[in-house]
């Protein structure tokens, strides 16, 4: 039977997988929005690991400028140019 730290540590490194996941996606998608949103979901993972790891402190800061404030600002830049990156 897997522990209490063992579990937490499988949740841990399967958020992580799926930040690399996310990150992949993020690089190399054409579409700039869907970008974002791939950015999006790495930042909200990533807080996800903060919190497990036990440091509720960097979660605060992190989740409003990572996840809210980078993307929107990002967001707003990509709607001045065009949505899709070219060759």
């Amino acid at each position: 039977m897997l522990t209490y730290e063992e579990i937490m540590l499988l949740i841990t490194a399967l958020a992580s997988i799926f930040s690399v996941i996310a990150v992949y996606y993020a690089i190399m998608e054409k579409n700039l929005v869907r970008a974002v949103v791939f950015s999006a979901i790495q930042s909200t993972i990533y807080a996800f690991i903060y919190y497990m790891l036990m440091a509720p402190d960097i979660v605060l800061v992190y989740v409003p400028v990572a996840v809210g404030l980078y993307p929107a600002v990002i967001l707003i830049l990509i709607s001045k140019t065009e949505k899709v990156e070219k060759q």
